[in-house]
């Protein structure tokens, strides 16, 4: 055997292996082109497409940081000890909160399939009564068409309108928030609407009686130079009944105002307890006496200021006064300041804590991200 034989048969057996190899090598795939998420704009900005399905999902919230002081409101009960001497004194309130809010939308030959979820969680600092760290679900509710089933707020208040654009806008109460329902909503077309809502209520006053649930009814009409509306509620743990009739104008570009009524029966709210002192109260008539009226007013000083006001009066001689600035100093990142004064009367359904007897007055400093 010579040196170029050898070499010969060497090249086939090498080639003989590789080739033995290469029938076992792995085959890597090609990659699949990623899919991207599109952007869902029949709902409003900020939806994109869930990938693979036809739902619209968004997802917001907004974190919180609040610094208050004085006995109105929210600041009510922030205490410090002094560990020297066991004195139990005032101090700031200050509360985290971190909200995450989702929305979904999907269209079917019902009408539109939505839902929407709010879920908060806080950190409250101090000796306080509810200090540590909390959350709770605000809202989750399905609503196909005009139906709505779930976590949400009364319809008594959120169909109506909120009382005003300040932080502390229940000095004097305008309502129970806090309920399960079964809602139907129906929209005209034309500045008509209607809501038809069966609620649970809820905590000692709000709960239902049996099972016979507590019913909302209301009618609104809405135009440019802004809106009236009413509501109308029947307790069914009480048998006693509510309403409220609201005013809203769009005086200038700058300039809106508001005022809103309410009044109810209180034959059978007598109860009292621990949690309800001077009795007087249900789950929807929650200011003092038989009527009450709020007012109040925002007016935009520019594109990032506005001033924020709500006067409060009830029957039994609670007044209350809240206004603050709010200013956007970036957007999505707003910076409000408030003050609040209550002054409480004969009957003090709506204000019970020693520290808010008589005149008092409290402050607030809030920064909000929103997103």
């Amino acid at each position: 055997m010579n040196i170029k034989s050898l070499l010969l048969g060497s090249a086939a057996a090498l080639i003989a292996v590789s080739g033995a190899r290469a029938a076992d090598a792995v085959v890597v795939a090609e990659p699949e082109p990623a899919e991207y998420v599109k952007i869902c704009d029949v709902y409003g900005s900020g939806y994109f497409y869930i990938p693979g399905t036809e739902t619209c999902l968004r997802i917001g919230g907004y974190v919180r940081y609040d610094i208050g002081m004085g006995d109105v409101g929210a600041f009510t009960g922030a205490e410090s000890v002094d560990h020297e001497d066991g004195d139990i004194q005032d101090t700031w309130y200050k509360n985290a909160r971190f909200t995450l809010k989702t929305w979904t939308g999907q269209e079917t030959e019902l009408g539109t399939l939505k839902t929407y979820t709010e879920t908060r969680f806080n950190f409250k600092d101090g000796y306080h009564d509810d200090a540590g760290s909390s959350t709770s679900l605000n809202f989750a509710w399905i609503q196909l068409g005009g139906l709505r089933v779930g976590k949400d707020e009364s319809a008594f208040n959120t169909f109506i309108g909120y009382a005003g654009n300040v932080i502390n806008d229940t000095l004097v109460p305008y309502g129970g928030f806090d309920t399960n329902v079964i809602q139907y909503y129906f929209d005209a077309g034309n500045g008509f609407s209607a809501v038809l809502s069966l609620e649970e209520g809820s905590g000692v006053v709000g709960t239902i009686d049996s099972y016979v649930p507590h019913v909302v009814g209301g009618l609104k009409y809405t135009q440019g130079w802004g809106s009236i509306a009413g509501v109308v509620a029947y307790d069914s743990n009480y048998e006693e009944v509510a309403g409220k009739v609201r005013l809203d104008v769009n005086a200038t570009d700058a300039i809106s105002l508001w005022v809103m009524g309410g009044y109810g029966t209180d034959d059978n709210l007598s109860d009292a307890s621990w949690a309800i002192p001077a009795g007087g109260r249900g789950f929807y008539k929650q200011w003092s006496g038989n009527w009450a009226v709020w007012g109040g007013g925002t007016y935009k000083f520019n594109e990032k200021t506005s001033f924020n006001a709500q006067l409060s009066y009830d029957e039994g001689k609670n007044f209350g006064v809240a206004a603050n600035i709010a200013y956007d100093v970036v957007p999505g990142f707003t910076v409000t300041a408030e003050v609040d004064y209550i002054n409480v009367g004969e009957d003090t359904v709506s204000d019970w804590t020693d520290a808010r007897q008589e005149d008092a007055i409290g402050g607030m400093l809030r920064f909000q991200r929103s997103f």
